[in-house]
C-alpha cells in the first residue's frame, strides 16, 4: 500500500479562506444599524476655599449631643419615675417574668440592695424552668456586682 505523504495547504487555499470571511463579515455589517450614544459630559463647579473656622469637640458620648441641662432633667425626671415606681410594681397584675423583669431594671438603675428580695421572690414563682434559672443567675450577678467593693477606689 502506497502511502503518500500529507501535503501542506497551501497558502492560496488560507487567502480564499480570508477572502471568504472578510465577505461575509462585510455583508454582516452593511446590515446594522447602529446608535451613537453621546458621551456623558460632566460639570465640575468650580471650587471655593473653606475658611478655617475654630469648632469646638462634639462629646459623641453624651447621650444623643444634647445640651447637659436637657440631658440634666432627663435623668431627674428618670429617677423621679423609678422612685415613683418601685411601690406600685407589686399592684400591677403581671407575670412573675415580668415583675422579675421590672425589679430587675430598678436593681440595675437604682443599685438598690432592698429590691434584691422582691426580684429574687418574683424569679421563684417563673413557672418556666430555664428561664426561672436565668432570672435566680441575674439575681446572684445583681447581688455579686453591688456586693463588689467599688473599683474606683483601685
Amino acid at each position: 500500500m502506497d502511502i503518500q505523504p500529507q501535503t501542506t495547504q497551501s497558502i492560496s487555499d488560507d487567502q480564499e479562506l480570508a477572502k471568504a470571511l472578510a465577505g461575509v463579515s462585510k455583508d454582516t455589517n452593511n446590515n446594522l444599524d447602529f446608535e451613537e450614544t453621546p458621551a456623558p459630559t460632566t460639570i465640575t463647579p468650580p471650587v471655593e476655599p473653606v475658611a478655617e473656622t475654630a469648632q469646638t469637640p462634639v462629646n459623641y458620648m453624651a447621650s444623643n449631643n444634647k445640651p447637659t441641662s436637657q440631658n440634666n432633667d432627663i435623668e431627674a425626671i428618670k429617677k423621679d419615675a423609678l422612685i415613683e415606681l418601685r411601690p406600685l410594681v407589686d399592684k400591677l397584675n403581671l407575670t412573675p417574668e415580668e415583675k422579675f423583669d421590672i425589679y430587675l431594671l430598678l436593681i440595675r438603675s437604682t443599685d438598690d440592695m432592698t429590691l434584691i428580695a422582691p426580684a429574687h421572690e418574683a424569679a421563684k414563682n417563673i413557672v418556666d424552668e430555664a428561664k426561672r434559672a436565668q432570672a435566680l443567675l441575674d439575681v446572684i450577678k445583681e447581688i455579686d456586682f453591688l456586693s463588689a467593693p467599688s473599683q474606683a477606689a483601685a
